[in-house]
């Protein structure tokens, strides 16, 4: 059952996404060589409480912080924690979210940890996050969820090829529904799969989180002994770049973007909804 939202709770998850842009800003600024993963989860904790929001992450199926800090190999869902000190060099997808009145704000970014960094690794941030955006402008009334996935791995797979071969687009996490709980039907794969046929037809209300992850080498993954902490099977880097995204009678809201996806959208000839709260 996909999960229709008025006006007005696109609204509130509005709200929601804008304190997790809020989030994005401040631990962008504070992910610097000599901080710790655990030091960002407490610059996250203050923008949520600052705002007077809840975290949808601490104590979700008992995952113990308040974002996901994912450095170089791991994939997603890092553990902030004190041992983790960044380096020189490292690059790091943060993933956050809020809750506001009971609906839910999801959005990831990769930054780099000061200088220094090859430029495949740059390349690879890059692509993931135009493969995003990509999959949002095909966020189109009457498209289907297929679309989406055809617009992430198309634009993927249509750039030039790094030094270690190929992207890896990574095949067992991806997008999903949001709204009155984080994670909700349907689930939206970063490629396209003959299995899973065209997905649900894209309607007014329907708002889903979409999060490509990629990787310098495999697509295969492996979750490690803390049950959370997932990285590549081969030890390649990887990137996640994710909105959360509200389909409207006028268009598309990037909820978790500033300006509601306008500028980037507009690269792809989309007109961006007018923002819920003005």
């Amino acid at each position: 059952m996909v999960q229709i939202k008025t006006p007005e709770q696109i609204a509130k998850m509005r709200e929601a996404g804008l304190v997790v842009a809020a989030i994005h800003a401040a631990t962008r600024e504070a992910a610097v060589p000599g901080a710790t993963t655990r030091d960002l989860d407490m610059v996250a904790r203050k923008v949520i409480a600052d705002a007077g929001a809840k975290s949808n992450f601490l104590g979700y199926g008992g995952f113990p912080a308040t974002i996901c800090t994912s450095v170089n190999e791991v994939v997603v869902h890092g553990i902030p924690d004190d041992k983790t000190v960044l380096k020189d060099g490292d690059v790091i997808s943060i993933d956050a979210g809020a809750i506001v009145d009971g609906w839910h704000g999801d959005a990831a970014y990769t930054a780099f940890v000061g200088t220094g960094h090859a430029p495949e690794l740059i390349e690879l941030s890059r692509v993931t996050e135009e493969s995003m955006w990509a999959g949002i402008a095909a966020m189109k009334l009457g498209n289907r969820l297929v679309d989406i996935s055809k617009a992430i791995e198309g634009y993927i797979r249509r750039q030039p090829r790094p030094a270690t071969g190929k992207y890896g687009i990574i095949e067992e996490y991806g997008g999903h529904g949001i709204g009155s709980e984080m994670h909700m039907d349907p689930h939206l794969l970063n490629y396209v799969s003959r299995k899973r046929g065209k997905g649900i037809k894209l309607v007014p209300g329907v708002c889903l989180a979409i999060e490509p992850m990629v990787s310098l080498g495999t697509p295969q993954t492996e979750v490690l002994a803390d049950d959370w902490t997932v990285i590549t099977t081969d030890g390649t880097w990887s990137s996640h770049w994710e909105h959360s995204i509200a389909l409207t009678e006028a268009g598309p809201i990037v909820l978790t973007s500033p300006d509601c996806g306008k500028a980037k959208l507009a690269e792809y000839g989309v007109t961006t909804a007018p923002d819920p709260l003005g």
